[in-house]
């Protein structure tokens, strides 16, 4: 396909997610496609965004329509439907997938499907978009900057108070760490390399959906990094990645935000970014979409996130 020829790139699904793809999307000189389901779903994402969806599902849609291989994609429905959509895609052609993180409802669903998804594993990427965070840019260049990162410290402590009360699809809460942890873990381990030698503990705690809330763990990665973490469920905390160089101690702490502490003093003083961009829209998806249509994504390819998942995510969980 010539580079003077617009891309085509598909969105599935019509929820906040899908609209904040799609805004992001349609800054970009692109052909936008999207399918939904339901027709009030279908009407406020036309009202937000000014693009009427296909109505009816991808199953309906995929009966009159064939993907080619030179349509992106972009599957933004709910957790409990990621993996069922992601399969009947895989019988398509298409030239790649961005798909919603965690890209299944459980880490067992994920990994029962290996062997099916095994064929476009590599041309699928996992939405993992603090990747693209304005923050996390800046951050890795002041590591760079430093001569590389030493150690790391991250928390991923969920408020389990204000999760208890949410209305969501069957399992979700369940698997809460996979379907929403792993955005601090996954960036965390992708700032400082995967775990090369580690221990992870967990233990049960008093909530009644979910079979662990408490987790530390301590290692060395595979970039030589020594790192840390710590999560208590029922206890104070927030999301956070502490990067620490042989010049200054580097705050994600919210991980939208920079924060420095350098070497031999106490104060922490918030470093500047421009994060414009990240403000506007829905932080990292603007980039994230440009790297899927035009570039080389920094979001892991399904076939990482099989081996995330089996060899660090279930470690974390005890399993």
């Amino acid at each position: 396909m010539s580079d003077n020829i617009k891309k085509n790139v598909i969105i599935i699904g019509t929820g906040p997610m899908a609209v904040a793809h799609a805004k992001a999307v349609q800054q970009l000189e692109v052909n936008i496609s999207v399918i939904g389901r339901g027709k009030k779903s279908a009407n406020k994402f036309e009202l937000e965004t000014g693009i009427t969806p296909v109505q009816g599902g991808l199953e309906t849609y995929l009966h009159n329509n064939n993907l080619s291989e030179e349509d992106f994609v972009i599957v933004a429905v709910g957790t409990e439907m990621l993996m069922h959509i992601l399969l009947l895609l895989a019988k398509q052609k298409f030239n790649r997938i961005l798909i919603e993180k965690p890209a299944a409802i459980s880490i067992e669903e994920l990994l029962a499907h290996q062997s099916d998804l095994k064929p476009i594993q590599k041309r699928v990427f996992v939405a993992y978009n603090r990747r693209t965070y304005a923050s996390v840019i800046e951050a890795k260049r002041l590591i760079d900057e430093d001569g590389g990162l030493e150690s790391m410290h991250f928390e991923f402590t969920e408020w389990s108070h204000k999760i208890e009360p949410l209305k969501k699809a069957n399992r979700v809460k369940e698997n809460w760490f996979f379907a929403n942890s792993t955005h601090v873990v996954d960036l965390a381990f992708y700032i400082a390399g995967l775990p090369k030698e580690w221990m992870a503990y967990s233990k049960k705690g008093t909530i009644s959906w979910h079979e662990k809330t408490n987790y530390s763990g301590a290692g060395i990665t595979e970039k030589g990094v020594v790192f840390s973490y710590l999560s208590n469920w029922e206890s104070a905390g927030r999301w956070g990645i502490e990067l620490l160089t042989s010049n200054r101690r580097i705050y994600l702490k919210p991980l939208e935000g920079v924060q420095i502490q350098d070497r031999g003093t106490i104060q922490i003083n918030p470093h500047t970014i421009d994060d414009s961009i990240d403000l506007k829209y829905k932080p990292g998806i603007l980039l994230q979409a440009k790297q899927f249509i035009f570039g080389t994504p920094c979001a892991p390819t399904l076939e990482e996130q099989f081996e995330v998942s089996s060899k660090v995510y279930q470690k974390i969980l005890g399993k």
